[in-house]
């Protein structure tokens, strides 16, 4: 985690976790204006399979399309703390809903998600029985995506190690 919040802040990023018994907020600040760039909420739930890490929401600011740091390049410092989060809460598996507000950018997000290393579980387009427990879970339609938390820590944890130079 340190790794993670020492990278972020040479990025400008202030990132800070809170969390208050299964549930946890993350939310991103520009260094430079204090304003927040981002937010990522969700819980960590106990299931037959084990525990999960339920991504609920992750918001990012519109001020952040004309930053430096690309839109993602700031989902994905919101993510790394969830997924590590997560980890340290010895979950096996994160869960969350691709939304689909407009195809375009559902596509993005799910090709987005699919990159960093989930997979899709189900499309939810709420055509279905199935689709009706989806949407009252994650509260509308879109694709559904899980991934392995140790999988995503192996795949991405360099990303943010710590990249001084010794001379």
């Amino acid at each position: 985690m340190s790794d993670i919040m020492e990278s972020s802040r040479r990025q400008n990023l202030d990132l800070q976790l809170q969390t208050f018994g299964p549930f946890f907020r993350i939310t991103a600040k520009s260094l430079e204006t204090q304003r927040e760039l981002g937010r990522a909420e969700g819980v960590i739930r106990v299931w037959f399979r084990g525990k999960i890490l339920h991504l609920d929401s992750i918001r990012l600011q519109r001020e952040t399309l004309g930053m430096e740091k690309s839109i993602f390049g700031i989902g994905l410092f919101i993510g790394a703390v969830a997924i590590r989060y997560g980890y340290d809460s010895s979950c096996k598996t994160t869960e969350l809903l691709a939304i689909n507000d407009t195809h375009l950018y559902h596509l993005k997000l799910v090709r987005f998600y699919k990159r960093i290393g989930f997979r899709v579980v189900h499309e939810v387009t709420g055509s279905s029985l199935e689709d009706l427990g989806h949407m009252l879970v994650w509260g509308g339609v879109g694709t559904r995506m899980d991934a392995n938390v140790e999988e995503l820590m192996i795949k991405w944890c360099s990303r943010f190690k710590n990249q001084s130079i010794s001379s």
